[in-house]
């Protein structure tokens, strides 16, 4: 294994080091030469420990493989970390992603128990180039092509530049044994159909093929941390609030940025609020359409989030849009009730009136003035075919509400105040026309306050 990733192995230095056994040739090397190499120069990375996850995906197979990695770590001296972690085969749409999930969960794990601060894994340059390749059939920028990473947090892969066979020439040139996984030639799955059926006809049209495919990968890398690096630049600029409930974003800066960088901030925003979200290329994409659209409003919901745009803002919120049921209180006069969809308390006070029909204080509580005749009123959220009755003609409600840019999500929280005849008298902003009626003596008429309900 001359090829061994040399930085790779300056990523191991001085670490405590555990290696991720299937019981394949490419593991089973690995396994050895970090045991022959333990404690040496240059690395001196000591080997603390075997890992082996058993998924029992191919029954008395996958037990045999466990039991020749037990013998192998007693072999080498050296504990073994056995998980037992069972995926069944059509328990998911894709059993080897999910087994993929379970192991590296298993792996980080079972570091923490063996005392190991880097987990290494045998990727070979074929297994880069087989994972390119796939990549590159979906539809993958620069961040998927750059593929497996040598070096990333807790794991390390220095057999990366390494090809399949000189492992495995490696192991029988020592008279070491394996074990064959069976499921290697199904051909059922993407990567056996890659690896049995397109790597050899590129082997055969461009000899190399896979060393190019995995320089193209590390070409991509470097790109991809350029880009990542503005991306992150801009991130300040572009995101005016984020917690941890979601974020708002300047729609006209993200605009601005260049496409390539506008996804990495995209993708940076979202991943910090959900991040195992099953994030893809067309999600970024989809939230710069809706950005770019010449109308104003709209929203999307993606996983786990949904972004609507409010004006110039995107607001990016956890969760998917709740439904917010119909609901209405009677309110008598000198009542008081409280509209908790608003986060509303609106209190009926006969306590004279304000020269002005309705007002807006800085504390965002209103005041409006109704005649005691219109009384009991309903405070309710909107209805099909709901009207104001404005002094240049009545008004739908929804297009008030469209004219005010009160995101779709939060309209059917908006409180109305409809009087027993059912006239709506306000909504937040609008008041009904011939309010307050002048000809009233002030003991007539009720003071509505709406003042903002108190969380408890």
């Amino acid at each position: 294994m001359s090829t061994i990733d040399r930085a790779s192995l300056r990523s191991l230095s001085g670490h405590r080091v555990a290696a991720a056994v299937s019981g394949g040739a490419d593991s089973v090397a690995m396994a050895l030469w970090l045991r022959a190499h333990s404690g040496q120069p240059p690395h001196n990375a000591t080997l603390v420990g075997l890992i082996h996850v058993n998924h029992h995906l191919r029954g008395a197979e996958s037990d045999r493989d466990e039991t020749f990695c037990r013998a192998l770590a007693n072999r080498l001296g050296v504990p073994i970390d056995v998980v037992d972690a069972p995926i069944a085969p059509r328990a998911a749409r894709s059993p080897e992603a999910a087994a993929r999930a379970s192991r590296y969960r298993a792996f980080a794990a079972a570091a923490a128990r063996l005392g190991a601060t880097r987990v290494v894994t045998a990727h070979t340059a074929d297994d880069q180039a087989e994972t390119v390749l796939l990549r590159l059939l979906r539809g993958t920028g620069s961040r998927g092509l750059s593929g497996i990473r040598a070096a990333r947090g807790l794991y390390v892969r220095p057999l990366l530049a390494c090809r399949r066979r000189d492992v495995r020439a490696w192991l029988e040139a020592r008279d070491e044994t394996c074990c064959e996984d069976s499921s290697n030639a199904d051909r059922s799955i993407a990567r056996n159909r890659v690896r049995h059926d397109l790597l050899p006809v590129i082997e055969q049209m461009a000899p190399g093929g896979v060393a190019a495919l995995a320089r193209a990968a590390a070409l991509a890398e470097d790109d991809e941390q350029a880009l990542q690096a503005l991306a992150i630049e801009a991130v300040p600029a572009v995101v005016l609030h984020a917690d941890t409930d979601g974020a708002d974003l300047e729609r006209d800066r993200l605009q601005s940025l260049a496409p390539a960088i506008a996804r990495r901030v995209l993708r940076d925003v979202l991943e910090r609020l959900v991040p195992h979200a099953p994030w893809r290329a067309d999600h970024f994409e989809a939230v710069r359409r809706l950005a770019a659209r010449n109308a104003g409003g709209g929203s999307l919901d993606l996983p786990a989030v949904r972004v609507e745009r409010v004006s110039n803002i995107l607001r990016v919120r956890i969760g998917a849009a709740v439904a917010v049921p119909p609901f209405a209180y009677t309110l008598a006069p000198a009542g008081d009730v409280a509209v908790s969809e608003a986060g509303l308390r609106v209190t009926a006070e006969a306590v004279g009136f304000p020269a002005t029909g309705a007002s807006e204080s800085g504390d965002e509580a209103y005041s409006l003035v109704v005649p005691l005749a219109a009384f009991p009123l309903t405070v309710r959220n909107r209805r099909p075919g709901d009207r104001v009755a404005l002094s240049g003609g009545a008004r739908k409600v929804q297009d008030l509400m469209v004219d005010a840019k009160i995101p779709r999500s939060e309209r059917d929280r908006v409180p109305l105040v409809v009087a027993a005849d059912g006239q709506i008298l306000w909504m937040p902003g609008r008041s009904a026309a011939g309010l307050p009626n002048a000809g009233l003596n002030a003991v007539d008429m009720v003071t509505l306050r709406f003042r903002k309900l108190e969380r408890t």
